[in-house]
């Protein structure tokens, strides 16, 4: 961690500082030359846009929820468009793709999974700081599960070229929607607010060996929290270094988390990172329509911890992307919720994923 975070921040600075634009190499050009030089740039910066907002819902299973124009691919197959597209148009990072600040977009996925079966429901959640909570005996292995995810960017063109900063909002929460004897109580809401500076990189790193690109660079600070009182309040607050590569229809996230140290007696959780790991790894596909997210949260001290989770979407109506998408979710390991951040269990979760804009 602490040898792969200065790597990253450096090729962050390598990135940014010292490379001419698109329409920068227009200016040695004379007058005429130059004049159809921006025309062709410009024009090819609008296209590029124009496809990415067309095949928006299919990053939507990977991390934003964005939607896709509904009168585009009305064929049997959808238009294959490379991630590098879409993540241009999701995160702005041209300036031909920039939208303001202060307008809300969807952030991680928007879904409601009505039927959610854990093999192992947390029925007396502990910590080695917070121990004494009630058994839950009336607990009922099938819930259900429902997250919202929004975010806005604040600044633009902040600091560095094209770098914006936005903040984003994520509520997760599990319902015991059918546990009718304790009239459906939720079990757990996690709340995690997030700050995120997103820096574009540059053309060279867009040609790595095998085919693959680097699109960007996030630094971000995050505090997550599941806003209960002792025994069973659980949070902690983090920053983390994420990068972000595409190969034509599959992409990468590396993200290298680092936790804030608190006081021993404020802390709910001390052994929170030996369960979650520090390193998230994932891997999406969009092959068409329909969208599959691999997620892989790790300890490089012990591998047997940590989770995955796999997130597959299809739109319900294929006429209609950008519409309602079924939604089938599976997960192995730890921390599926900060309040069973030490509690292993595998569950399967089905339902539809909502708004996208």
């Amino acid at each position: 961690m602490h040898k792969i975070l200065p790597l990253m921040l450096s090729v962050m600075s390598a990135t940014v500082f010292g490379a001419e634009t698109e329409l920068e190499s227009c200016l040695a050009l004379a007058d005429t030359e130059r004049l159809a030089c921006y025309d062709e740039k410009v024009k090819a910066a609008q296209k590029r846009r124009l496809q990415a907002e067309r095949q928006e819902p299919a990053i939507a299973a990977m991390n934003t929820g964005e939607s896709q124009d509904p009168q585009q691919n009305t064929g049997a197959e959808a238009a294959l468009i490379p991630v590098a597209t879409i993540l241009q148009s999701l995160w702005e990072l041209d300036d031909s793709d920039k939208r303001g600040t202060f307008r809300v977009r969807t952030y991680q996925p928007n879904f409601i999974l009505p039927v959610h079966y854990s093999s192992s429901i947390n029925r007396q959640p502990q910590s080695p700081t917070r121990s004494g909570a009630e058994f839950q005996d009336n607990y009922k292995d099938i819930e259900a599960k429902l997250q919202v995810s929004l975010r806005a960017k604040v600044l633009e063109d902040f600091l560095l070229p094209n770098a914006d900063l936005w903040f984003a909002y994520t509520q997760t929460s599990m319902w015991q929607l059918w546990n009718s004897e304790d009239s459906a109580p939720f079990r757990s809401t996690d709340y995690q607010p997030e700050v995120v500076y997103v820096i574009p990189t540059l053309d060279y790193l867009h040609k790595l060996p095998f085919g693959w690109s680097m699109q960007m660079l996030q630094l971000g600070f995050v505090h997550q929290s599941n806003g209960q009182s002792e025994p069973l309040s659980r949070s902690w607050n983090r920053v983390y270094a994420a990068a972000a590569f595409e190969r034509e229809q599959v992409g990468f996230q590396i993200k290298l988390n680092k936790r804030i140290t608190e006081s021993p007696s404020e802390d709910d959780n001390p052994d929170l990172t030996s369960y979650l790991g520090t390193t998230e790894l994932q891997l999406n596909w969009l092959p068409g329509r329909s969208t599959a997210s691999l997620t892989r949260k790790m300890s490089w001290r012990d591998f047997s911890r940590g989770s995955w989770q796999l997130d597959l979407t299809y739109p319900i109506n294929k006429q209609q992307p950008d519409g309602l998408r079924l939604h089938l979710q599976l997960f192995s390991g730890y921390a599926e919720t900060l309040l069973d951040y030490n509690h292993r269990q595998n569950s399967i979760g089905l339902g539809v994923m909502l708004f996208n804009f």
